[in-house]
């Protein structure tokens, strides 16, 4: 259900029947997609062992506000709207962003504090470029068709298919996932690339984990290292899953992790 009295933001969110952790969970999705991709799975996972979780639709995406203008948005309007979220729950949410949403989580972290955060298949705080290469070369067809979207056009299903999946899919679903997918802002994506990258001197330190993928085709193993290195920890990569971790097959293995490392960490 959508979060009582936040209309302009589009903020799902699942409570548990009896809660056994004060921090809640605030999901953070990627380029491309919308709470939605959360709701699939995870929120309920997470509710039922008891925690308050959360997905926010950024702006232009989902249900929530600016799709007229689109293109304009920047990580710093995508910023913006996690200290939106965040100061709409009682307590400070335990940030989790996957892809674009674990850069604007980098990014958030130079403005403010957060208990704790989960980076999964992350763009890395160097950028987008070294990402964009590689998929220039292995998988030349994605990046136009990725570009493609972002302009507003129509991607081919199977390009969707190799951006998030390794394992089977039903293709019921993957013409699901395609229908509820839209275009990506430019800016955003440029700031990702080259111009708005975080700066990690400024970042308030919290306890990260940092989450990757065995097949991603949009960034790689490698990238994920790069960006756990860059925080001095070390990377788990998920053997046999593709981009999309939390809607691939073995989606729960991730979710346990998240869920026992946070038990770890005390909260």
């Amino acid at each position: 259900m959508n979060a009582p009295g936040f209309d302009s933001l589009e903020l799902l969110s699942r409570k548990p029947d009896q809660a056994h952790h004060a921090r809640p969970l605030l999901f953070v999705h990627g380029a491309y997609a919308g709470a939605w991709c959360w709701d699939e799975h995870f929120l309920q996972w997470f509710a039922d062992r008891g925690w308050h979780a959360y997905a926010l639709s950024l702006s232009g995406h989902g249900a929530s506000r600016g799709h007229t203008h689109l293109d304009s948005l920047s990580i710093d309007d995508y910023v913006a709207d996690v200290a939106e979220a965040v100061g709409y729950l009682p307590e400070s949410p335990i940030l989790i962003g996957h892809s674009m949403g674990g850069m604007v989580v980098q990014k958030y972290l130079e403005r403010a504090s957060a208990p704790a955060t989960v980076l999964m298949a992350s763009v890395p705080p160097q950028g987008l470029m070294s990402a964009a290469f590689g998929l220039m070369f292995k998988k030349p067809h994605l990046l136009a068709d990725l570009n493609r979207i972002m302009g507003g056009g129509e991607a081919q299903l199977e390009s969707l298919r190799d951006a998030l999946f390794h394992q089977p899919l039903d293709e019921r679903m993957l013409e699901r996932y395609y229908r509820l997918s839209q275009p990506e802002s430019h800016r955003a994506i440029w700031d990702m690339t080259l111009f708005n990258l975080p700066r990690t001197d400024k970042m308030h330190k919290a306890p990260m984990l940092v989450l990757g993928a065995e097949y991603d085709m949009l960034i790689p193993p490698d990238q994920v290292h790069s960006t756990a290195q860059t925080y001095g920890l070390k990377a788990e990569i998920f053997a046999d899953m593709g981009h999309g971790m939390m809607l691939e097959r073995g989606w729960d293995q991730v979710a346990a992790r998240i869920d026992q490392w946070l038990t770890e960490q005390g909260f």
